[in-house]
Order: C-alpha cells, then structure tokens, then sequence
C-alpha cells in the first residue's frame, strides 16, 4: 500500500493523501520524501552570503522533471542539428527547402522555453532573494543566444547559432539530472530511517490483541511485537526475551540481548523471541524522530566552510558576469564579428557556473551527517563537529563514561551501635530513590537484592556533585560523598581499612546529622576505553580524567589506562572552570560527559561530547551524542571530523581550479589554435558538478 509523508515532519505516516497535521502541507509519496526533504535544504541553494538569504535552484522541480525535458528537448534537437547550416558544412551535406529558417526558428524557440523554463524560474527566484548565481548566469546565457539568432533569422546581418543553443539546454538539463541523481544519495538514509516504522501496530486491550493503525498508538500502551517486527515505538520491554537489531539506528551490527525491563528503540527489528512492552515515546517523542529531526537541523546549518564556499561562489558569479561582457567587447573590438563575440561571452557565462561551488560542501554535509547519525554520531553542531579535526585534549568523565557507571554496593559498614547494615541502607535508599544518579541505582539495585521494604521519604534535595538530604521517618537524612563535608567545612570521618579506596566510592550515610555509617560502591572500566585512549595517542591528542571521585580512585582509572592526567573531587562547576584552563593554554578541548552533571563543561568546550544510551538523546547543551556510550566513538568522530573536512577541501579545490583553467580557455584565451563551444563549456561545467557529487558520494565513516 502507498504510503504518505510530509517533507517536514518524517514522522508523519498516512495510508493516503491528505495535509500534514503539524505543518497543514501537503503530505507526499514516502518514495518522494528524500527528494522532497533534499530540496528543503541548502544542499541546492545558492545563497548570498551576508544577507542570511538563500534560494533553492531546483525549487518546484523533481529529478523526472529533468528527465522529461531533456528527451522532449533531445527530440527536437535532431531536426535543428539537420536544418543548421553549420552543421551541413561540417558534415558536408545538404538539407534546404523553402521556410526551413521559419521551422529552425520555431523548434528552438519550444527549446528555449520549454528546456529553459526551470532556468528561468531560477532566475526570477534568485534575484528575489538577492542571490544572483548560477540559474541567473545560464538563463543570461541562453537568453542572449537565442535573441541574437533570432535577430539573424529576421534579416541581422551574422550566423545563427541555434544549434548552439539545443545542446547547450539539452547538457544543462542533463547535467542537472544526473547532479540530482547524486545527491539523491545524501538523503536515502534519512528516507530509511522514515521508513523504518511499521504501518500497524498490534496492542493489548482488555486481554486482547488489537492492531491499530500507527498514528492511533498511544504512549502506555501495551504493544505486541512477534518475531521479525519492526518495533513501532520506544518502550520498556514488560514481558518476553529476544534479540535485537539496532544497526540502523545506532551502528551496533551485533544484535542486542532485550528482556524485561530493557529498554527498545522505535525502528529496530525484532529477533526470534516475542516481545511485549509499554511505550514510553511515540511520535515526536520517540528516539528515531529525534534522530530524523537533529539529522535534520544540522543539514540545514551552514559550517565556516560552507560560507566560504558561499562567498567564493557569490564572487565567482560576478566574475563570470563581468568576464563575460569583457570577453564580448574584447572580441567584439577585434572586428571578430558579432557572432563570435556573442559565442565567447555565452561560452563564459555557462563554463563559469559556480555550479560545483554550490554542490561541494552541502552534499557533504548531508552525507556526513545522515552517515553519522545511522552510526551513532548525533551532529548537533555543524561548526563544533568541524571543530574536530583540531582537538589537541580530550578531558573525560569517569562515571558512565570511561566506567560503565554501574555501580554496585560493595561494603555496608555501621559507624554507630544505634543503627545495623540493613537500618542504614534502608534510609539510604529511601532518600535515594528520588535521584538518577549511578550510585543511588546502585544502592536501590542492592536493597531489591536483599527484598527489604522501601521506606517513603519527603522533602528530598538534591546536591549537585555532592550528594542528596531529605526527611525519612521523621528523620534527617543525607547520604553524601567526601565533598559534603569539605562543602560545610566539617572533618572528614576516619574510612575503615578494610575499604579499599583505590577501587570503592564511599558514600556515608548521616541520620539527625550523625554519620550512621557508610556504603561502599564498586564501578569497573567499560569495554573499548582502553583502545580509544591508545588510539588517541597515535593521533598525538592528550587524555585527561576529570571526576568528583576522591584522588585514590582517579590515580587508579587514570594509571590503568594511561592517561596524561587527572583532576579529583571536582565539583560540576568546577570543571568547567578547568575546561577554561586548558583552553587559556590554548589547547583546544572535547570534553565528553553525560550531558546532566557535566552540562557547564559541555558548553564550555570546544566541542561538547554527550554519551548517550538507547533513548538518551536529549544532552541540550552537547555539540555531538554517542548514542551507544562507547568511549570509542570518540576517536571515530574525530577520525570522521577529518575525512569529512578532507572531502569538503578537495570538493572545493576542484571546484575552485575548475574555473581557473575554464574561463581562460572559455574566453578564447588560446584563439585560434584551441576554441571551446558553448555546449562544450556546459559538459565541462557539468562533469565538474558530477565529479564533485561523486567525490562527496565516496565519504565513509571508518569502522
């Protein structure tokens, strides 16, 4: 069954036509929503810089468009290629009748406007939007050679150059198709990740299966998900034991272990097992909508070399324009006849096209981007992702980030007689369960372990990088680390030896202000931490740990993983302001958190780095998400930050060297040994633009 979706709002997903809720636009085929999306971006805009104003080249026109023309136009070219007399000389036959200028004339002037219509409405749309570019230049072009050769036909002393004028439209429409076509590929993973949702979805009410359609579906609701379903939205997984796969959306190849109380992704497929869970995001709250629309945004942001490629283009457009008119006198003067001269300045106008400029650093971007975000890599900066390629000091988090951040209760020990193990982890869970915190899991984990009763608590207060307080039983409670105490300038209470504080967290638990006693918790090294920082030697890029863990416990995780150093008890706020000194060096600084505690450091640095898991896609203040909290991706988007900025600078040296070579020669700068046609310049101009979209095409993201 066809499927409709509107080109703003991905998540939009009807059975027939109709108008987008959010936006009221009208919805179109999904087939069409890549295309319809591409066109919404400035992957085809010509903009002009400074003004903040852009314009879409190919606004109002799909890739068949193109097509269609350019086989209509192509038909009719062969008959205007039989009746040019310049054609009948070269090839030494000939094809005269009474009126043949009349039947010339009329099937180039269907050319010009049928061939030339998209061209024409680029114009009028560039001008409006003070955008002179390249629609403007070839519509110029086109224009005056038509003119001219019709001037001939009516009795202006020269040659018709009608043929001319065929090919060239017939080229440019053809090269726009198959420019197009290549770009099309920029945005075919986010039309997949569109289509990654189910059309129905089958619920439980009242004891019963129901399928309902997707839109229908409602967050709390009890979704059946059987072997081999796509799962149709975030949720928690409430009954059932499977696999699955999360490739598309988060780059993990290896299917994923879920079973009760795991968390699922809206896209992901389903494995072997039956799967029941309550939806927690549907919608525009669901992790792939969020996906679709950060993927989105960050399309749509101009980096630092976008608005040079911008500005270059912006100038090369005047150049060509004033080169042109130059190139016509300069001809002109030189009795070379009107005819020539004319040829010369269409010549230029259409081979100096700052076509390839205008597709050189968008489609990588696109690219970049959707490449990323099916990987893992949520850009939500385009200039902090560029950024990346500079980094000279990567300062991690330990919690969650370098760790696995699972914290488990090790050590339970009493300081007082009044209270036992059992009383002072009950209090210590109790004001806990209101924290996300890893070590508050922790203990809330360890007290279900033990099946003991978890006691209201009220008042609750939440101590950033210290700890948390509130009223249990009538009691004051507060289960702190070392820092609470530093905070209230009181004397840190003697740690039992038996705690090893190289490799426990010690939390101390106080009642009515009296430390009761102490709750040890353990953290171990996540998978793959060691390798990235070994691999960020190899890239000469420091590794500094920054944590609120005592000094004992940073020495540890720093000299097993030989890092170049680390900072210990530091507050949140703290950190940023050590983001600040290594900056003031001039160091420039990733600083990679969990996106909550570390919200300052983020925003401070030069590059903020969020890891995220499942559905945490949400880090306000990160330039960039790791969706699967593997310290790894941190080398991969740096190693990715280098080949995108790579394929942006050899988009723009071609680009660029292009025209230097191509308006001389266009000019007639090697008369009269070497002349370039008109349709000639428009292949060169064309093949520059295909080259530059396959050069952007070849991007990937290193494994």
């Amino acid at each position: 069954m066809q499927k409709y979706t509107c080109h703003m709002h991905p998540q939009v997903l009807k059975d027939d036509p109709g108008k987008c809720p959010h936006c009221g636009m009208d919805l179109v085929p999904l087939e069409n929503a890549s295309q319809q999306m591409h066109g919404n971006h400035n992957e085809h805009a010509v903009h002009n810089a400074g003004s903040g104003s852009g314009y879409n080249k190919h606004q109002g026109h799909h890739t068949s468009d193109f097509l269609q023309r350019f086989w209509l136009c192509l038909a009719f070219t062969v008959p205007v290629l039989l009746l040019s007399h310049m054609i009948q000389q070269w090839l030494s036959f000939s094809l005269s009748f009474k009126g043949d200028n009349y039947i010339l004339t009329t099937l180039s002037t269907a050319i010009y406007f049928y061939g030339g219509m998209p061209f024409f409405k680029g114009m009028f749309g560039e001008i409006k939007a003070k955008a002179i570019g390249m629609m403007t230049l070839v519509a110029l072009a086109i224009s005056v050679a038509y003119i001219y050769s019709v001037a001939v036909v009516f009795g202006l002393q020269g040659m018709d150059f009608f043929w001319e004028l065929a090919t060239l439209i017939d080229i440019m429409l053809l090269g726009h198709w198959l420019e197009m076509r290549s770009q099309m590929a920029a945005s075919r993973a986010l039309q997949s990740l569109v289509a990654l949702l189910p059309n129905d979805v089958t619920v439980e009410q009242n004891g019963e299966a129901v399928k309902i359609k997707l839109d229908e579906l409602k967050k709390d609701d009890i979704v059946i998900i059987k072997p081999g379903e796509k799962i149709a939205a975030d949720g928690l997984v409430i009954e059932g034991i499977s696999s699955v796969n999360e490739s598309m959306l988060t780059g993990e190849s290896v299917p994923v272990k879920k079973e009760v109380k795991a968390n699922v992704i809206a896209g992901s497929i389903n494995g072997d097992g039956a799967l029941k869970i309550k939806a927690t995001g549907v919608g525009k709250d669901s992790y792939l909508n969020k996906v679709i629309n950060l993927v989105q945004d960050a399309q749509a942001a101009k980096s630092n070399t976008q608005n040079l490629a911008d500005k270059v283009a912006k100038w090369l457009t005047i150049i060509a324009i004033l080169v042109g008119v130059a190139t016509f006198i300069y001809w002109y003067s030189k009795d070379s006849g009107m005819a020539f001269a004319l040829e010369r300045m269409v010549t230029v106008m259409v081979t100096a096209c700052p076509h390839a400029l205008g597709v050189a650093i968008p489609l990588v971007v696109a690219i970049s981007t959707t490449l990323s975000a099916t990987n893992g890599l949520l850009i939500r900066n385009r200039t902090a992702f560029e950024t990346t390629r500079k980094l000279s000091t990567i300062i991690f988090d330990k919690t969650g980030t370098l760790t696995k951040g699972s914290h488990a209760v090790q050590k339970i020990i009493p300081l007082t007689e009044k209270y036992n193990a059992d009383e002072i982890l009950e209090y210590a869970a109790a004001i806990q369960q209101n924290s996300e915190h890893h070590i508050a899991k922790g203990v809330i984990q360890f007290l279900k372990n033990k099946n003991l009763p978890l006691w209201k608590s009220e008042n609750f207060q939440y101590m950033q990088g210290i700890g948390v307080a509130g009223t249990v039983n009538g009691k004051n409670i507060v289960a702190a680390g070392p820092n609470y105490f530093k905070e209230k300038k009181l004397s840190l209470p003697t740690i039992p030896a038996e705690i090893n504080q190289d490799t426990e967290t010690v939390n101390f638990v106080l009642i009515d202000d009296e430390v009761a006693g102490i709750i040890t918790l353990a953290d171990s090294i996540r998978e793959g931490s060691q390798q990235a920082i070994d691999d960020l030697k190899k890239m000469n890029i420091k590794s500094f740990l920054l944590t609120g863990d005592n000094e004992k416990i940073a020495t540890a995780v720093n000299n097993q993983l030989g890092m170049d150093g680390y900072f210990a008890n530091v507050l949140p706020h703290q950190k940023q302001e050590k983001i600040k000194e290594f900056q003031a060096k001039g160091e420039i600084v990733g600083m990679t958190g969990d996106g909550v505690n570390d919200a300052p450091a983020l925003a401070q640095a030069d590059v903020g780095i969020a890891v995220g898991s499942g559905t945490d896609v949400a880090a306000e203040t990160a330039d960039i998400i790791l969706v699967n909290s593997d310290p790894g991706d941190v080398v991969k988007m740096i190693d990715f930050g280098k080949r995108t900025y790579n394929k942006m600078v050899q988009n723009l040296i071609w680009a660029v060297g292009y025209n230097i070579i191509a308006i001389p020669l266009a000019a007639g700068i090697l008369y009269p040994k070497f002349v370039l046609s008109p349709a000639m310049g428009a292949v060169l101009m064309s093949a520059s633009t295909i080259i530059v979209a396959i050069n952007a095409s070849l991007l990937k993201l290193k494994k």
